[in-house]
């Protein structure tokens, strides 16, 4: 075996001296090209741009100093330090990037090819196993294991070295033999390795073998013959080629057996090869063949087949954390094997930090596996500092990190490690949400305080302490929630369970005077209280606090319903006002009856394509939005718009400079003039362009110019009042219909100081539930929303600013209607890893002298009411609901006053009502919408 060794260490080093010589050659070339150039030149370049690499190192080293998560800023200081040779440095570089980070194929093979340069003596091959150990952990990597295969074939002279070759190519085959496309490669290393060794145990030509050499020859034929078969039953590609190599190399005919599963093997691999051809042509990231693919795997049951499906899936989507959420899962629920599911999380939250759910999964596997506490209290540790991108984040990871506290408490002793070990977590918990989170997002996260009502539950309930549990809720409600009814009936049933009705009783006197949203069942509870339990003294004096409180609310609603009544009616009056040409245009076709045909005609023309501009002009959006952040932001602004047609357009602009002889000459010129109707069959190769300024020139003209690069424009259709004033719409309509679909890229672009609007053409009697609105109302975590930007503030700058935290893909400047800046941005980045950076980094920049707000974009859902809902809310009380929306309870809020006969009811002495025949209705049915009559009379009836 020494002399196999040594012959495989003398092709080694053969292989590495024509390395070098070829590299000596190169350098060599190199110089002789340098010695033609200026020497002098060339020195000065070199040192200008040696001291430029030294400053860009130290400025990324210090911005590592300031966050150490940022991964391109890694990238960027291991790509200089390899540029200048700093191997020490380099080194260090990638040693730190590798423990925060998973590194690529790419960033570890040059590693490992470096370090292999480095190690001049045989003691340094246990470093390079030790790097090699590190990079097969991180991906799935065939390219890393046949390198590691191979450097290891360069140590067989040591002390069993051909048993180590011979583990490291099993594990390889193991970790990637099943590739479908690579693994072949793995398998044909190692059976040209074990021939290497066959040739050296063959007896010398001539020779008459002895029975150890017949043995030895034996034994090696069979691991070859051994390897061949393992191959050809399973699914590769050019499996064909393989199985004729053997049956050339073998002496033997193939047996049946083996036929048989390569037959197998084959049908297999016809079944995979569609989806292996998809993702050779598919472009990255693939996401949707590897999930075909791996959904295909899933249904035939081969577990190694499947992880290795999404490993693969993943060495191409690391940054996808859904994807390592599906994988994780998968191994937590089928395998259940220890090593494979704990390394599976670790690379999980490695590659995607700033994931909350893959945090919690990793805790609970950690907990499901019987990990060391101080182990899982590291970890969460390392949660915490992981940059999550939303305050509720963090509230779900130290939810999760109670929980497994919790799970760790033997209540039945009075007092414990772990118990002490719980509370002073969730006061930790408290504290931080207070100080860490509430500083950089400007709130909590919790504004309900789960995390305080969990601990005053787990004191009253398991620790019998309800002394601490109504210190904790009193701080709750001291926070803003004493006006919830629902906070109080979690308390008053905590108290219920745990406490005693003196508490119950005082903390609904307390509800009743401070709810806002839901008075009405707050006393319904105190009255069923003293119903069951009280006195006649707390009866009187309930129903005397009870009955104060609702008439004190339903004469704030009453008000309310006033003012809405008048504020509705005042709309109503001012859209009676907007409806003039309505009026005229049926005057005109009465007038229209006594003309001749042809007048007739021309009449309804007129009053048709008039109808079709009303219908385009209520296609327009409303100036009046609910300004928030997120995509969903009015870009239209009402003062804008009022500067050129008031709030109702009541101050359209006239023909500027005509007498009013000639603007009414012009008006009738206008009115004579043919009109054109727009055909909907034409809709697919015709835009509707909106919000144009109404003292254009020749919009037929500008706008002709305008879309002309997008195709054949057939007409330009400007729509005008009856005055001849452009009124700022028209249709554009193209030859064919790519046309259109290309003008439809020139949306929001600016003519004349505005965004001009581009729409497809759809007639929303036909498609009423058409919208036109491109941008997403959902969260978009590799999108920021910053505001507070100066309104000087540049597409250009801005994006100087933000490349410097990851690669950008579009910016836009939120602007108005007429194309003012309202100081608001979205920043697309390349994915959310980028983004969570430089929301780290950006919140609180300044930018010409103003601070600016940065933060991950998650507009708000856009709302349509319905229109009877509109129409009723002038006429009906508004239901408030408070920051939470309705009350956990889910019971109906209606008045006990109103659940009764309008008719007054005698009472009892005890307080009990004496009319059976009118009881009161199911706290769980919705109640009845009442009118402002209906209170009135209400009222009066009382």
């Amino acid at each position: 075996m020494a002399a196999v060794g040594g012959a495989a260490e003398e092709e080694m080093r053969e292989a590495r001296a024509s390395e070098d010589e070829g590299e000596k050659e190169g350098d060599g070339e190199e110089e002789e090209a340098d010695g033609e150039s200026e020497e002098s030149s060339g020195e000065g370049e070199d040192e200008d741009a040696e001291k430029e690499n030294e400053a860009e190192i130290q400025r990324l080293e210090e911005q590592l100093s300031i966050n150490v998560f940022d991964y391109n800023c890694h990238l960027d200081l291991i790509k200089l330090l390899h540029q200048e040779g700093e191997l020490v440095k380099l080194r260090r570089a990638r040693q730190k990037m590798s423990e925060l980070f998973p590194l690529t194929e790419e960033i570890w093979l040059d590693w490992l090819k470096d370090e292999i340069r480095m190690a001049s003596e045989n003691s340094e091959r246990d470093k390079i196993y030790d790097l090699f150990e590190r990079a097969v952990k991180d991906y799935i990597c065939p390219e890393i294991w046949l390198e590691y295969a191979q450097y290891s074939i360069g140590g067989i002279g040591q002390e069993g070295g051909i048993d180590k070759v011979r583990s490291i190519f099993e594990r390889a085959l193991t970790a990637v033999g099943l590739h479908m496309t690579k693994g072949a490669a793995i398998w044909e290393a190692y059976r040209e390795f074990e021939n290497a060794i066959l040739e050296t145990v063959q007896p010398a030509a001539g020779s008459v073998p002895s029975a150890e050499q017949q043995q030895s020859v034996s034994t090696q034929l069979g691991r070859i013959h051994v390897l061949f078969r393992r191959q050809l039953g399973i699914p590769l590609l050019d499996m064909e080629a393989t199985y004729a190599e053997y049956e050339e190399w073998s002496e033997e005919p193939v047996p049946e057996a083996v036929i048989r599963n390569y037959k197998k093997a084959l049908q297999q691999m016809a079944k995979c090869k569609p989806y292996e051809e998809a993702l050779l042509v598919a472009e990255t990231p693939k996401l949707a063949e590897y999930q075909a693919y791996i959904e295909f795997e899933t249904k035939a049951g081969d577990p190694a087949r499947i992880q290795l499906t999404y490993e693969r899936a993943l060495a191409e989507n690391c940054l996808v954390p859904d994807l390592w959420a599906r994988y994780t899962q998968y191994l937590d629920r089928q395998l259940k094997v220890k090593e494979l599911v704990l390394s599976a999380h670790e690379r999980a939250v490695r590659n995607c930090p700033w994931t909350v759910k893959l945090w919690n999964q990793y805790l609970l596997a950690m907990e499901r596996h019987h990990v060391e506490h101080e182990l899982i209290s590291e970890n969460f540790e390392k949660a915490l500092n992981a940059g999550f991108i939303q305050a509720t984040d963090y509230v779900e990871i130290w939810q999760a990190y109670l929980d497994y506290l919790r799970r760790r408490v033997d209540f039945t002793q009075d007092s414990s490690k772990e118990l002490e070990e719980l509370r002073s977590a969730f006061a930790h918990a408290i504290e931080y949400l207070k100080q860490e989170v509430e500083e950089r997002f400007s709130e909590s996260g919790d504004p309900s305080c789960t995390v305080m009502q969990t601990w005053a539950r787990i004191e009253a309930r398991l620790c019998n302490n309800m002394q601490k549990a109504r210190e904790l809720w009193d701080s709750i409600m001291t926070k803003g929630n004493a006006k919830y009814a629902n906070m109080w009936l979690e308390y008053y049933n905590l108290e219920r369970a745990h406490g005693d009705t003196q508490h119950c009783r005082k903390a609904l006197h307390r509800a009743v005077q401070c709810t806002n949203d839901y008075p009405e069942h707050v006393c319904e509870v105190l009255l069923m209280l003293e119903r069951i339990e009280g006195t006649l003294e707390d009866w009187d004096a309930a129903v005397q606090k009870t009955e104060n409180r609702l008439a004190r609310v339903n004469e704030q609603r009453v008000k309310v319903a006033e003012k809405e009544a008048v504020l509705a009616k005042q709309e109503a009056q001012r859209a009676e006002q907007q409806k003039p040409s309505r009026a005229e245009k049926k005057r005109a076709a009465k007038k229209s009856r006594k003309l001749k045909t042809g007048e007739k005609r021309k009449a309804d023309s007129d009053d048709g394509e008039w109808g079709r501009e009303e219908e385009e002009e209520a296609e327009q959006p409303s100036k009046r939005h609910k300004t928030g952040a997120g995509d969903t932001l009015a870009e239209e602004e009402v003062e804008d718009m009022e500067m050129e047609t008031g709030l109702f357009g009541k101050n359209m602009p006239t023909n500027a400079g005509l007498r009013p002889k000639e603007e009414a000459a012009a008006a009738s010129k206008w009115k004579d003039t043919p009109k054109t109707f727009h055909d909907s069959e034409k809709d697919n190769v015709t835009v509707f362009v909106s919000n144009l300024s109404y003292s254009m020139a020749e919009p037929e003209v500008k706008l002709k110019d305008l879309f002309a690069d997008c195709g054949d424009v057939v007409e330009v259709r400007p729509i005008f009042t009856n005055k001849g004033v452009f009124r700022g719409y028209c249709y554009v309509e193209f030859k064919e219909e790519k046309s259109a679909l290309k003008a439809l890229s020139l949306d929001r672009k600016n003519v004349e100081g505005r965004p001009m609007f581009v729409s497809p053409c759809v007639d929303k009697n036909k498609n009423p539930e058409f919208k036109v609105f491109k941008y997403s109302t959902v969260l978009e975590k590799h999108k920021l929303f910053i505001s507070g930007l100066p309104f000087s503030c540049t597409k250009e700058e801005l994006e100087e600013v933000c490349k410097a935290h990851g690669s950008v893909k579009e910016i836009r400047l939120v602007t108005t209607r007429a194309g003012k800046p309202k100081g608001l941005a979205y920043v697309e980045f390349e994915n959310e890893m980028q983004a969570s950076q430089a929301v780290l980094k950006m919140d609180g920049l300044t930018i010409k002298d103003q601070i600016i707000k940065v933060a991950i974009s998650n507009p708000p859902a856009r709302r349509f009411p319905e229109k009877s809902e509109a129409a009723g809310r002038a006429m009906a009380p508004r239901q408030i609901y408070g920051a939470r929306g309705k009350g956990r309870t889910q019971l109906s809020m209606v008045p006990r006053a109103l659940q009764r006969q309008s008719t007054p009811m005698a009472k009892a002495e005890n307080g009990m009502a004496q009319n059976p025949a009118a009881p009161s209705l199911p706290m769980a049915e919705e109640p009845k919408k009442m009118s402002n009559a209906d209170f009135a009379r209400l009222l009066l009836n009382k």
